[in-house]
């Protein structure tokens, strides 16, 4: 074994050896890959071995399609057979609401280059010989499904790396992980020792041990998974007769089941209700090739709705239940990228479906760590959206509800409850005695809207419950003034004699005067959009940024990395050491006016104005913006103060009707000024002219922001998409997001998000279009739930077009 290595791969299951051939494949070959025993002797080998394309978030989808695309390439490369069978599938709907579902899953395909069509139950029934098509009202063909062999693609991937140049090392145990004085990381073995530049933690069923020897408590459960395989069925040796084909996949969502053709049998599998963790708080170093005692009893109920969608199964006996133990993270997606705090330790690991994942998960960490940059939005995927709030007893909650949940409907207005309340704010209760329906976001609760009595959410896909009582709020907003709790925002400060130029340099904007905000693009190398700030100026006392609280640990890692070595700058999250209120509308001003002695006339605040003033009694620091494109401020106050400042607005307002608004309010109002969010319209693959902030680059400033040499290059070229809003001529349902743009009858763009704007009486869409169609009026249509909706362009902010209310 080696003593040094630019990379060690911890761990030899398919993500491990797929990490270890593409860092090979991109030109990095002293790499080296370690594991306790054989290959596979994880979660690998006993996979039920199924890939597919499909995933909820369209980034992660084309990760899986490039998966499936790479098994030819790996298994040419090494020699080695990879068992692929594409022998395509279905997924089927038992309910109405499902078959909606699946209508989006079909959307998305047109623009993700994945071929799908929506057939009927009879339709399936002839792909798919098995399936009572009476149980069912509609599915899809999917032709990009298959399954394969885990070993051997495991094994090609291993061999493909190391006539490339990598090396593997079996049963070679890592023992210990210690960084040395020079940043350079010490890999201790049962074998010896290994000093590596970068340690990649694909460590599968032991990720969490892997990644305490650096002091690193990774959200990451293991579950017993059970799938059955029966034995030959008359059924199947007659379907591969007659058409000298196996039987393509089924997945049965309403069923929560997965299955497809075992040689002469068929395999089915199950995410049951009553699923049980294994090795709860540490996994065993000696567990290897063994399997868990099967529990048939607890996966009964879904055979027995299975044996009724598939009546044949009830005339065949079952010749082996596997029960083995995968990863989970909390939202089911894997966790890949940089650890903020621990330069060269990267993760990859709580892929569930490694055989979907894996080659898009190397793929990512492989630029990752050779070019700076995953070349893909992978947000979904980076271990960046957990912070410390996701413990484990968290983690144990969250992955037993995804797990139960694997196959279920999740709605775009529904809140799942694992693992809440965690983090809440002063006012919690306060606002939860005034009907709040909570979500989460980063782990905190945040007011959605509010209920009158008697009143809570009905799932769906279309308006519901609380349409009526959402309008009350917006208009609330533009009629007079509301308040909001905005703690959910990510706050940061920054100090030091060299902070204003190291902001100047990370950030893409000219940096405002004391006592002064402005918008703040911060972009990447390559000129596209890794954040979206407001950036104040508060003269001695530093500076203060705000921006999306689910990227606080993504910006945080980005900010860190490039902080100078000399102390100069010192940059702090605040995260609920300072929380938020904001108040807008026309009548915002009387309302602080009353509630403070500092001057807020607008001459003496006038709009993007920041200073501290007092709340009643409360310390506050107060910004005049709001994201409702309304008169409106923000105010920040120590949590002690929080409850206090609250009920002096609320007092104050009281005579000019003040109400409470939550985010789905939010949500309709600053779709009327076409404004963006981060996650949705500003995502790191588009640059600032695509994505509308071009204006708020200061691209003549004196200092050599990051990526400014690539905006000005986008900007000449200039770039290849425009973000628009649309007008929808929709019918009892909004868009969300994902759903694709039509234009002269063929897909064009993806929508971003949107709803249903409630001052205009108009559902709006926001999405990127080609430029080269970007200013045409008509012509667009938006598909919605199966249907094709007229879509007009709306260049002006229905709200305010001319910025005049939230200047006044």
């Amino acid at each position: 074994m080696k003593s040094h290595a630019k990379v060690v791969v911890i761990g030899g299951g398919v993500v491990g050896c797929s990490v270890l051939f593409h860092l090979a494949r991109h030109g990095w070959t002293d790499v080296v890959l370690l594991e306790r025993d054989e290959l596979t002797s994880g979660s690998t080998w006993h996979a039920a071995g199924g890939m597919h394309t499909i995933n909820g978030d369209p980034n992660v989808a084309k990760l899986q399609k490039y998966t499936i695309n790479l098994y030819k390439e790996i298994e040419e490369l090494s020699g080695q057979a990879t068992g692929v069978h594409l022998t395509g599938g279905v997924l089927l709907a038992a309910t109405e609401a499902r078959l909606d579902w699946l209508r989006g899953v079909v959307a998305k395909g047109r623009y993700l280059g994945i071929e799908l069509e929506e057939i009927s139950p009879n339709e399936a029934a002839e792909l798919m010989p098995l399936l009572d098509p009476k149980q069912f009202v509609g599915a899809v063909r999917n032709k990009e499904d298959g399954h394969l062999d885990p070993s051997g693609v495991t094994h090609a991937y291993a061999k493909a790396a190391r006539k490339l140049g990598a090396e593997v090392e079996r049963f070679t145990k890592v023992e210990d992980i210690v960084r040395r004085a020079d940043g350079l990381w010490r890999v201790i073995t049962n074998k010896g020792e290994v000093v590596a530049e970068h340690v990649v933690n694909a460590g599968g069923l032991w990720a969490r041990e892997v990644g305490r020897m650096v002091g690193l408590e990774l959200p990451v459960l293991a579950m017993e998974h059970m799938y059955l395989i029966t034995e030959d069925m008359p059924e199947v040796a007659a379907w591969n007769a007659k058409t000298g084909t196996e039987i393509i996949h089924a997945v049965d969502f309403d069923g929560e089941l997965y299955l497809r053709q075992e040689r002469g049998g068929m395999l089915m599998g199950t995410y049951e209700k009553a699923n049980k963790p294994w090795s709860e708080f540490q996994t065993p170093w000696n567990f290897g090739h063994e399997l868990l005692a099967p529990d048939i009893d607890r996966i009964a109920p879904s055979l027995e709705v299975g044996f009724r969608h598939f009546p044949a199964f009830q005339n065949t006996g079952i010749k082996q239940i596997i029960n083995g133990p995968f990863t989970f993270a909390p939202d089911g997606n894997p966790l890949v990228g940089p650890v903020r705090g621990l330069p060269g330790f990267w993760v990859a690991c709580g892929v569930m479906a490694g055989f979907s994942q894996g080659g898009g998960v190397g793929l990512a960490l492989s630029n990752w760590m050779i070019e700076g940059d995953p070349g893909a939005d992978i947000w979904a995927m980076d271990v960046a959206r957990y912070g410390d709030w996701a413990t484990m007893a968290y983690t144990n909650a969250k992955v037993r509800e995804n797990y139960s949940r694997r196959f279920s409907i999740r709605f775009p207005n529904e809140e799942l409850p694992a693992g809440r309340p965690l983090k809440t704010t002063p006012v919690y209760e306060l606002l939860s005695a005034r009907g709040a329906q909570w979500g989460v976001a980063y782990g905190l609760e945040v007011p959605l809207w509010y209920a009158p009595e008697g009143v809570k959410d009905e799932f769906s896909w279309r308006r519901s419950s609380d349409f009526t009582q959402v309008a009350k709020e917006v208009a609330t907003v533009r009629d007079g003034v509301g308040l909001s709790e905005i703690s959910s925002f990510a706050k940061y400060e920054v100090t030091g004699e060299g902070a204003a130029a190291w902001l100047d340099r990370m950030l893409a904007c000219k940096l405002p005067k004391p006592g002064r905000m402005t918008l703040a693009p911060m972009l990447k190398q390559d000129g596209r959009l890794i954040g979206d700030f407001t950036l104040a100026n508060l003269g001695e006392d530093g500076w203060f940024l705000a921006g999306s609280g689910i990227a606080e640990q993504y910006h945080m890692r980005w900010f860190e990395k490039h902080l100078p070595d000399d102390g100069s700058v010192r940059i702090e999250a605040l995260g609920q050491k300072l929380t938020g209120l904001s108040i807008a509308g026309p009548k915002a001003r009387d309302v602080l006016a009353k509630a403070t002695r500092s001057d807020v006339s607008n001459a003496a605040f006038p709009f993007m104005a920041i200073g501290r003033m007092d709340i009643g009694m409360a310390p506050c620091l107060v910004g005049r913006v709001s994201y409702t494109g309304d008169l409106g401020y923000e105010i920040w106050v120590a949590p002690e103060y929080q409850r206090a400042a609250f009920q002096t607005l609320t007092a104050a307002g009281e005579e000019f009707g003040i109400g409470l608004f939550g985010s789905r309010a939010l949500n309709a109002l600053r779709l009327e000024k076409n404004y963006g969010s981060w996650g949705r319209e500003y995502r790191p693959i588009y640059g600032p002219l695509e994505a509308g902030l071009d204006r708020f680059v200061a691209y003549g400033k004196d200092a050599d922001f990051i990526g400014k040499a690539a905006a000005l290059a986008e900007r000449k070229q200039g770039g290849k998409l425009r973000l628009r809003a649309f007008i929808v001529d929709a019918d009892d349902a909004d868009v969300i997001g994902d759903e694709p743009i039509w234009f002269g009858g063929a897909v064009r763009g993806w929508v971003t998000s949107g709803g249903y704007a409630h001052h205009s009486k108009k559902s709006v869409a926001v999405g990127y279009v080609p430029k080269e169609i970007a200013d045409e009026s008509d012509g667009f249509e938006i598909e919605l739930l199966g249907k094709r909706h007229a879509a007009r362009m709306q260049p002006a902010p229905l709200f305010d077009a001319n910025f005049e209310r939230m200047r006044a």
